[in-house]
């Protein structure tokens, strides 16, 4: 267990910081000040207690990334209840099932959201409030929680005679074994778990990234990726506010171009992503630019090429607003290909490992320490890592972990907790992986996506998509296994094929040579038998990771 608490961290961030703006709604240019937070998360105390919300009590939370977002979310855990954020990709019948298994008794929600939310099927729940002003929706018969927020003003300065100050930013004590979040999440049987995290569970992957310098006071944060995931809510939300850094949310994903356009405004300085991020920027704006007659007689000379490469790093980071000095990537693996380009241009990423059921954090190596194709060092000393295998630097085997950011369990499901977390508190990651003698990850793939050949030989099948999809045409790839043999669902690259005048007859003629060149490439045990043109996207995780049991038939 931890020395340090983050509820305790946050008493005195709020503290020092209060003068210092804390969360920014990009659209909309609403600004809270750290000490304006700070009053809006005492009136939540107040109606809190108005509606008989003990510690331990399950709030729920669903809507797009804003500034009372963030607020519902630490009122919750300050407090000391639990907060049960929900991905907005969730269906109404899957937040219904979340809001009923987790008991929550209050919701927080985008309006659009509530219309989607039928009351009737949420019975525990003693009232909701929208995301743009607190003001409440729905109540049930016989409360009067309506009537109290339409006076909290007055019962705001009843509590605080004489005004709220800085010494009125106090949290009761959290202690670090008690669960303050509860994170269900998406899975392979297409049902989700809640995921109890602790307090310590939370503080131990902001003290890592304090300790490492992740975030600092004033930083500039511009949040876009969803802040119910355990990834964008900890190294975005919960270390920002942490530090007195500045968070500016951009709601729900945006378009390459808004992007791109928020980066400029904001200029941030650590940007975190998911590679499909990174990887459209190369393909769709680099890569083909590298590809004309001139460019490649440049790219052999090597002096040339240095200049080049130069000019394309500055260019990148320019796009970016042009003061980032990390990319943190993380949630999905790496395509191998545009990693080689973004080491050779001498581009400042580094790649990070976790999981839910570590709030995510596992593993991470800041610049300029960061080994390419790892996926960073375990998180010495809050963590360790042990591979089953007989040689876990040259086998792989299933990454096991333990240590301070473990989760207690799933909700209500002692079997599924039981399954990977053993007696001696090893968490089984179902991630294939070797590991360096100095405790530096890297992962061939997910146990349970891994394939045995004719022979018994392991196949990974994200590692024959990583190379498929650095083919021509190819948008994305899946590969299954199908009457013994391995099959590449493909989705086209429509924008490539119409810019090039390929026809439909022209790309499986294409598509036939992608398969032999990409057999090429393979081990004799993992050669591609045919290549399927899917018409549409896979459908994904809010991590983007495909859902793969959909196409396993």
């Amino acid at each position: 267990m931890l020395d340090q608490n983050l509820i305790k961290m946050y008493e005195t961030s709020f503290r020092r910081n209060r003068e210092i703006p804390a969360l920014t709604d990009f659209f909309k240019k609403e600004t809270f000040s750290y000490f304006e937070m700070a009053v809006e998360i005492a009136k939540i105390h107040l109606l809190f207690e108005e509606c008989r919300i003990k510690k331990g009590d399950k709030i729920a939370l669903i809507g797009r990334n804003n500034p009372r977002w963030c607020i519902s979310y630490i009122a919750t855990i300050t407090y000391g209840a639990v907060i049960v954020p929900i991905l907005q990709d969730f269906t109404p019948n899957d937040v219904h099932h979340i809001i009923n298994h987790s008991e929550s008794q209050l919701l927080f929600c985008g309006d659009t959201f509530w219309d989607s939310i039928e009351e009737s099927q949420i019975e525990n729940v003693r009232a909701a409030f929208p995301l743009t002003d607190f003001r409440c929706l729905f109540e049930r018969r016989g409360t009067h929680v309506g009537k109290f927020q339409r006076d909290i003003l007055k019962h705001f300065r009843k509590r605080y005679p004489h005004g709220f100050t800085p010494d009125d930013i106090k949290y009761d004590r959290v202690p670090n074994d008690a669960v303050v979040l509860l994170n269900y999440t998406s899975g392979t049987t297409g049902f989700s778990k809640g995921v109890m995290l602790t307090c310590n569970n939370l503080t131990g992957n902001v003290q890592f990234c304090i300790d490492h310098n992740i975030r600092l006071r004033y930083s500039r944060v511009l949040s876009f990726l969803p802040l119910a995931h355990a990834y964008g809510c900890t190294v975005d939300m919960l270390l920002s506010l942490a530090v007195g850094a500045h968070l500016t949310l951009l709601g729900k994903t945006p378009s390459p171009k808004i992007l791109i356009g928020a980066m400029e405004e904001v200029k941030p300085q650590v940007v975190c992503c998911v590679p499909l991020i990174l990887e459209k920027i190369c393909r769709k704006q680099i890569f083909p630019k590298l590809g004309t007659g001139f460019m490649r007689i440049a790219l052999r000379l090597p002096l040339i090429d240095s200049k080049i490469y130069a000019k394309i790093r500055q260019r990148l980071l320019e796009t970016f607003g042009g003061q980032v000095t990390q990319f943190i990537v993380g949630g999905a693996p790496l395509n191998r290909e545009v990693e080689e380009f973004l080491v050779k241009i001498k581009f400042p990423f580094s790649v990070g490992y976790g999981m839910t059921e570590c709030a995510p954090l596992i593993s991470f190596t800041p610049l300029p320490d960061f080994k390419p194709t790892s996926c960073g060092m375990v998180l010495k000393p809050y963590m360790e890592v042990r591979i089953d295998s007989e040689d876990p630097c040259r086998t792989p085997g299933e990454i096991l972990v333990r240590g301070e950011n473990v989760m207690k369990g799933y909700y209500k499901n002692d079997k599924a907790t039981a399954e990977v977390l053993d007696p001696d508190g090893w968490l089984h990651t179902g991630d294939i992986g070797t590991v360096d003698p100095d405790g530096t990850i890297y992962i061939r793939g997910r146990s349970k996506t891994m394939l045995l050949g004719a022979s018994g030989q392991n196949i990974y099948p994200e590692e024959v998509e990583a190379k498929l999809n650095n083919f021509a045409c190819v948008n994305e790839s899946l590969v299954v296994q199908r009457n013994g043999k391995l099959v590449a669902l493909v989705v086209p690259d429509y924008e490539q094929c119409d810019a090039e005048g390929i026809s439909n007859g022209k790309l499986r003629e294409l598509m036939e040579e992608n398969k032999k060149e990409l057999n090429s490439q393979l081990a004799a045990y993992e050669q591609v038998s045919e290549i399927v043109l899917y018409p549409k996207e896979f459908e994904k995780t809010p991590k983007k990771s495909i859902k793969r049991y959909l196409y396993n038939t």
